[in-house]
């Protein structure tokens, strides 16, 4: 992890440069307690609202990975005060510079491979009146950026874009105008980064989403004293209102947890515990999803922080069936599929379609995905919008590749422990995007 005091120089690209492959032998079981690191969605949010706010704010357990790494080195670039506690609860201390009171940046923003990063400050970035260029890896710099520049020019930014609406993104931020915007695609990011715009705005701005998507951003505004109108799928705020410092935590990240817990359901005889995990109820669909597979899943909330449910996750091995994943339901858990097909190589199967966004994530997330599951044995099958993995023989391990994607990296390792043979994963190194610990917590349950 990059370690710094004050938040200056270092983003996230830089903490997992050099490729390193990574051999997973096959495992018995799993079993055991532990943590996972602080929710990346909410760690962006909550930094880039105290960046906003006026006052001083603190975030524990904020995300150690380096997506949320990459957000802090920009809010710094933008004349944001970060001071960071050496303790092991990782808080951050940050000095607010109030709405539109970010300062010119003397260099390009470097985002790393944090698309987050880029959506929503674009957002802020279009309400200051001046420019600023956001760039990333290689990763970042082929996934397009159409799906935000649209609606934020249509407010009155600017955006010059490499072709294909790709990143690096220069921003010609200035005076905007309300907008009511309705996404033909939902998005959490995008419909964060027009929120994020309003905030600047006079007047009440609005998204209104064809699927509801994840909430995060709309209980971060309320928990900085800028609760949003929530009507059905029409998210509104109301431009001007000033933002409030507060000392906040970050919950465990359920997308994080999501690996241990498929391990959990997949292997016989496993039993895993996942303390201080975020429950939120626009995230835990992965739940009802390792029920409908078999597993033994029992989720309770022991505490509400700052309007996120918060508790502890308990997962069990059961007999795996086949899973059918509908396009209305692939929103709420579009994070997650990559270890769901792993689970499904384990038992059962799944067929997911309406995922065609999966094509322009970190890699593209099908191909990259089918492909590796079949370079360790498995029977899958590419499909437009999806895919479709049989269990009809076990996997043999093999050579894979992480293709630069975080999650492929923990997908292939889970589904690498139901394999006969040991599995090398080469670039597993960026699993330091989100879960920098991801390799020493699964040696640590293994049984």
């Amino acid at each position: 992890m990059c370690a710094f005091s004050t938040i200056a120089l270092e983003t996230g690209s830089s903490c997992y440069s050099e490729r390193v492959p990574q051999v997973i032998a096959p495992g018995r079981a799993v079993r055991g307690r532990i943590q996972v690191p602080g929710d990346k969605s909410i760690s962006h949010r909550y930094a880039i609202l105290a960046a906003l706010a006026d006052g001083r704010s603190t975030i524990a357990n904020y995300a150690p990975g380096a997506d949320c790494q990459s957000t802090l080195g920009c809010l710094a670039g933008l004349g944001v005060a970060i001071e960071r506690d050496a303790g092991p609860d990782g808080r951050l201390a940050m000095t607010g510079r109030g709405l539109g009171g970010l300062r010119p940046p003397v260099a390009p923003l470097d985002c790393g491979n944090s698309g987050t990063t880029m959506r929503l400050l674009s957002g802020v970035l279009a309400a200051h009146p001046f420019t600023t260029t956001l760039f990333g890896d290689a990763s970042l710099s082929r996934r397009p950026m159409r799906r935000v520049i649209a609606p934020l020019t249509e407010m009155g930014a600017r955006f010059e874009a490499a072709p294909g609406d790709r990143p690096p993104l220069v921003v010609h931020g200035g005076h905007l105008h309300t907008l009511h915007f309705q996404p033909d695609v939902p998005s959490a990011q995008v419909k964060s980064a027009v929120l994020l715009a309003g905030l600047h705005v006079p007047g009440t701005t609005s998204v209104t989403e064809p699927a509801v998507t994840r909430d995060h951003t709309e209980r971060a505004l309320a928990a900085f004293g800028a609760p949003p109108a929530v009507e059905g799928r029409r998210v509104s705020v109301t431009g001007g209102r000033r933002l409030e410092a507060r000392d906040l935590r970050v919950p465990g990240d359920i997308s994080s947890a999501a690996f241990p817990a498929v391990a959990a359901a997949a292997l016989p005889g496993s039993d895993v515990t996942i303390d201080g995990v975020g429950l939120n109820p626009s995230r835990a669909a992965i739940l009802d999803l390792l029920r409908r597979f078999g597993a033994l899943v029992d989720a309770q909330v022991t505490e509400q922080g700052a309007g996120e449910p918060v508790g502890e996750i308990r997962v069990r091995h059961g007999r795996l069936v086949a899973v059918e994943i509908l396009p209305e339901e692939v929103p709420e858990i579009i994070d997650e599929l990559p270890v769901l097909a792993a689970l499904a190589t384990f038992g059962g199967g799944v067929t997911v379609s309406g995922a065609g966004e999966l094509r322009v994530k970190e890699s593209d997330r099908i191909s990259a995905l089918v492909g590796g599951l079949r370079a360790m044995g498995a029977d899958a099958e590419e499909r437009p919008d999806g895919f479709t993995i049989r269990p009809t023989r076990p996997l043999t391990g093999g050579a894979v590749d992480a293709h630069g994607d975080h999650r492929l990296a923990m997908a292939f390792a889970i589904a690498a422990l139901g394999a006969t043979g040991p599995t090398t994963i080469a670039g597993a190194e960026v699993v330091a995007v989100s879960y920098p610990g991801f390799f020493t917590d699964l040696d640590h349950l293994r049984a």
